[in-house]
């Protein structure tokens, strides 16, 4: 038995697992292709298997994944990472479709760029490497993919989340919402 089961159901599952590795398709180290599809995709597998049961027997249930705008687009250098936030698109998918009937809404966020520290090391390399600011290489990172020059900040998600699990989101499921300033319009 799961220890949280002690203290009650799970009525609302996020989903925010990731890492990354960037390389080349030829080259990408196979350990790395299995971690990444384990912690970002398999392990949303497993976390919704075991919540379903208990959300379907309340009829009620918000099952969110955290996907990335490289769940609906590709990118160069990040084959297992856009291959696990392309299968949590398609798990959300079925996932929403198995429990439509049961109360349950599944939904993807596919954020773009994140303000997180993750991304800091990028852009002081891309300052470093260009001779520009950390604002100048911030800006360039940014609009070489999205039209909206800012990343978003992580509470701009976890509101999107809130508002996922309100009333007002009752009849969105099976989504691919993506955060991303533009960047999917494209």
């Amino acid at each position: 038995m799961w220890p949280w089961v002690q203290l009650g159901t799970i009525d609302i599952l996020v989903n925010n697992a990731g890492i990354q590795h960037t390389q080349d398709v030829a080259n990408f180290p196979i350990e790395k292709w299995n971690d990444i599809i384990a912690i970002n995709l398999s392990s949303a597998f497993h976390t919704i298997q075991k919540v379903v049961p208990a959300m379907a027997n309340k009829q009620w249930g918000r099952i969110i994944n955290i996907a990335s705008v490289h769940g609906l687009v590709g990118s160069a250098n990040k084959v297992a990472y856009c291959a696990a936030k392309h299968g949590i698109v398609g798990l959300t998918k079925v996932v929403a479709i198995e429990c439509a009937e049961q109360g349950i809404t599944v939904n993807a966020i596919c954020p773009g760029w994140v303000d997180t520290p993750l991304i800091g090391k990028q852009i002081d390399g891309i300052a470093s490497d260009k001779n520009l600011s950390y604002d100048e290489a911030k800006y360039q990172l940014v609009t070489a993919k999205q039209p909206l020059p800012e990343m978003l900040a992580p509470r701009q998600i976890g509101e999107f989340v809130l508002f996922l699990c309100g009333g007002a989101a009752k009849g969105i499921t099976g989504a691919a919402l993506p955060m991303d300033g533009a960047w999917t319009a494209q």
